[in-house]
């Protein structure tokens, strides 16, 4: 199938690094083929709030009020952040970990901490995407303007130090400024890859595993540390959380490009627009790299662009290889906790993991 037609838009200043060149130009470093992966059989397993009841009590009530202002515009988001929801999968993660290892102290201190740094990276990251709308609701920055968003979201980071200093303990502050400057960079490079039309799969997964991945590590290392466990579990579930936050991040991407809107809540192709090239999109660069190279030129202005994709990584088995580098991933993620002693909410520790494979069907 043809790529649609259409002129492609200017292009920014290009520093790339030898590989393929198609006659649009469009170069990108492709380094490595992924490996035939089996797949893990998705099964229903997901943990549901019923086997964390303190998500739906002490954590939600602990959340309201350390967001308590009597600045009405901050108090506005944050009123905002708390009935919004999510699935608060990183304070999930925060306390399964914890409850893996019996228990820790500070256990929800950490959970806020970790829901709380993402939150305020939400804050900007719509800021700086031009976001419509974040969890079915207008994006703050729309409602309340760019200055109160950012400062909204500083804020949230204040909160986020309040919490950490609760713990005691210097080694969590460490961990979390670590996951803080790699989520910044991961922005940064994001960015600066778009601009300059630099990409290779060893970038994808070093932006991925900044903006995404490190926050989990964080929240589940977090729980290792406050219970001060051997360096194996440690180490165990600081692997669990790269892993498990590398699976989510690529299961995201894939959606974007082959779900639908109405799982979605938005336009499918939404990353090819914003100029983000994930491994959907780098791979099927390989199998027609005139055709891709246009569409991610023009940011999949034309006409049946975003469908060209679609039907083309059908096509050419790209889809299916995408999920399974995923189940890959996720087959890293349950291996890890392995060094966990068997409990409950190890099993639910790999529930999350196996649900990103089930979330594609």
């Amino acid at each position: 199938m043809p790529a649609p037609s259409s002129t492609p838009a200017p292009r920014a200043a290009s520093r790339c690094a030898g590989s393929r060149t198609s006659r649009s130009s469009f170069r990108f470093r492709l380094e490595v083929r992924p490996a035939r992966v089996g797949i893990l059989e998705p099964v229903s397993v997901e943990p549901s709030l019923s086997s964390l009841p303190e998500l739906g009590t002490t954590f939600e009530r602990r959340l309201r009020s350390l967001l308590q202002s009597d600045v009405e515009f901050i108090q506005l988001i944050e009123d905002d952040l708390v009935t919004a929801g999510g699935k608060r999968i990183r304070p999930r993660l925060a306390l399964l970990a914890s409850r893996a290892l019996g228990g820790v102290p500070h256990e929800m201190e950490l959970a806020l901490a970790v829901e709380l740094l993402h939150s305020a990276t939400l804050l900007h990251d719509d800021l700086v995407d031009d976001a419509e709308t974040r969890r079915g609701r207008e994006a703050a920055f729309r409602k309340y303007g760019n200055a109160v968003s950012v400062l909204s979201g500083d804020y949230l980071l204040s909160r986020v130090l309040f919490l950490l200093a609760e713990t005691g303990r210097i080694e969590l502050v460490h961990l979390f400024a670590e996951a803080a400057r790699q989520l910044a960079e991961g922005e940064v490079l994001q960015f600066q890859a778009a601009a300059y039309q630099e990409y290779s799969e060893a970038q994808y997964l070093r932006i991925i595993e900044s903006k995404t991945a490190a926050l989990m590590r964080a929240a589940t290392e977090g729980a290792a540390l406050l219970a001060e466990a051997p360096e194996p579990m440690r180490a165990a579930l600081a692997d669990f959380g790269r892993e498990y936050g590398l699976a989510f991040q690529m299961r995201d991407d894939y959606l974007d490009l082959m779900g639908s809107a109405d799982l979605l809540g938005k336009p499918v192709g939404g990353d090819v627009r914003e100029g983000k090239v994930t491994l959907i999109t780098l791979w099927l660069l390989r199998e027609e790299p005139d055709g891709v190279g246009d569409v991610l030129l023009r940011r999949g202005a034309g006409e049946g662009d975003v469908d060209y994709l679609r039907e083309l990584a059908q096509r050419t088995g790209v889809a299916a290889r995408v999920v399974e580098a995923i189940g890959k991933r996720v087959q890293a993620a349950v291996k890890a906790l392995a060094a966990l002693p068997p409990s409950e909410a190890r099993t639910s520790l790999e529930g999350l993991a196996l649900a990103e494979l089930e979330r594609l069907q």
